[in-house]
């Protein structure tokens, strides 16, 4: 589903999914957050995509939410539209999305590049929660997943003083995977999303899903978890493809089966 503010082009094995908003910064509106996801959604479906991007323009992955839709609403209004909702949705992608970030990613920009699996930066790319400084809080993970990054003392830093942080901060602070010049940022996010695309995809479901219950569980339940997408890998054709075909010294052929 592409959409006048979400731009989807179909490439080797993965999507792009562009934000098109740049008149403010990529602001995350409720329709762009609808867009976005039915857009992640459609492409989580199409077995000829087996990762996504998500990107911005240069100036702005997304400068935060659209204060216009929230400024004059009462707390039983933003209760009924219980617009965070779709960002739930994001969490239920089984394939693995990467934020490529350029520029600011403010706010709800910096919580949707964190409920991203990976983040590529930009040297241009600008990290922050600065909802304070509008006396509010974040509210689409901001607090929940930013601490799980960083750690307790650098994410209050962040949301309690609303201050920036830059993309060689971000690395450092385990924020990022990756930083890169900005003319280099999407190739980058290409490269990577075409290593995914060519591994085995059923693999790559189950490894995404089993790290991501890590956060959710004990270590006992995590392993226990993870244990279980192990074994459960050993009935698929491409276990056996990909330990057949290291044994003869030959690339394997992948049949997401």
């Amino acid at each position: 589903m592409a959409s006048d503010i979400v731009t989807v082009t179909i490439e080797q094995g993965y999507a792009l999914l562009q934000l098109n908003r740049p008149d403010v910064l990529n602001a995350i509106s409720l329709q762009l957050m609808t867009d976005l996801v039915a857009a992640l959604e459609e492409s989580d479906g199409d077995d000829a995509v087996k990762c996504m991007i998500i990107t911005g323009n240069e100036r702005a992955f997304a400068a935060g939410a659209d204060i216009r839709e929230m400024a004059e609403a009462t707390a039983t209004e933003m209760l009924a539209r219980d617009q965070f909702a779709l960002w739930e949705r994001i969490r239920k992608v089984s394939k693995p999305v990467i934020a490529a970030v350029g520029g600011f990613a403010l706010g709800g920009g910096c919580e949707l590049a964190m409920a991203c699996d990976m983040i590529i930066a930009s040297e241009t790319a600008r990290f922050g929660q600065p909802e304070i400084t509008i006396g509010v809080m974040p509210g689409a993970g901001g607090t929940q997943r930013l601490t799980r990054a960083v750690g307790k003392a650098k994410a209050m830093e962040m949301v309690l003083t609303g201050r920036m942080i830059t993309a060689d901060e971000a690395l450092r602070w385990g924020l990022v995977n990756k930083v890169v010049p900005a003319e280099s940022l999407l190739a980058e996010a290409r490269a990577w999303a075409a290593e995914i695309a060519s591994s085995p995809p059923l693999a790559v479901r189950l490894a995404k899903e089993a790290v991501l219950t890590s956060f959710d569980t004990t270590i006992e339940g995590g392993l226990a978890f993870e244990r279980k997408n192990f074994y459960l890998l050993f009935a698929t054709e491409d276990q056996k493809e990909g330990m057949r075909s290291f044994l003869e010294k030959r690339r394997p052929q992948w049949k997401g089966r």
